[in-house]
């Protein structure tokens, strides 16, 4: 993974319980809308067959990851499939030191004080403080008092109406699931109403970092 390119848009997608045909639609339309970082989580379904489709058919066009990964054989499963980073809703520390031992970037999930401190001294490219949406961007703020060096990506509960406030509040990135993937979109095969949305989220990504100073895109 090329972590400069991540926080030259600091946006992540999460595809979780995709089905292999539909892939290639799906990548296809949120390569189109802008987006630069996807992950597939291991509990999908045939998760390692379907990154090795994505990577195919994203041709480095976008970054490929997994997520979900609890587990060294998690880790290796989405390795072995070409995975180029690694998201986790927990933190496993097996699986972080041998992130770190192989040099893959990794983003273990956290939430408290010390799970944050923690992930990031195990040695995470960025902490996933999940769920967020549950507190808000202010805690990401009360977090970013001691831990002004440590990078934190906030997901779940992101949405359009915060997230500017959760990168005026310091996180360093942010992070969409089914919000956008929506099921029933999915299951139409409706990959253009994806498409628009995730644009709508990369605008506003764009937006909020033009704000803070911080755009370099």
């Amino acid at each position: 993974m090329d972590m400069d390119q991540f926080n030259r848009l600091p946006l992540m997608g999460i595809l979780r319980g995709i089905d292999a045909s539909d892939i290639e639609p799906v990548l296809e339309a949120v390569i189109s809308a802008g987006l630069k970082t996807i992950e597939i989580t291991m509990n999908t379904p045939g998760a390692a067959r379907i990154i090795e489709k994505a990577k195919a058919t994203a041709k480095g066009r976008i970054q490929i990851g997994a997520g979900t990964v609890l587990s060294v054989d998690d880790l290796d499963a989405a390795l072995s499939a070409g995975a180029g980073f690694i998201v986790m809703p927990a933190c496993v520390k097996e699986v972080v030191l041998s992130c770190r031992e192989k040099g893959v970037p990794v983003f273990p999930g956290a939430l408290t004080p010390q799970e944050v401190f923690d992930a990031w001294n195990y040695g995470a490219a960025m902490v996933k403080v999940f769920p967020s949406g549950l507190f808000g961007p202010r805690y990401i703020k009360e977090l970013k008092g001691p831990f002004d060096e440590i990078k934190l990506m906030a997901v779940g509960g992101v949405s359009l109406d915060n997230i500017a406030r959760f990168f005026s509040s310091g996180a360093d990135a942010v992070a969409f699931g089914a919000s956008v993937f929506k099921k029933e979109w999915l299951e139409k095969k409706d990959f253009s109403s994806i498409g628009a949305l995730v644009g709508d989220y990369v605008w506003e990504v764009e937006q909020a970092m033009r704000k803070i100073g911080t755009a370099t895109i």
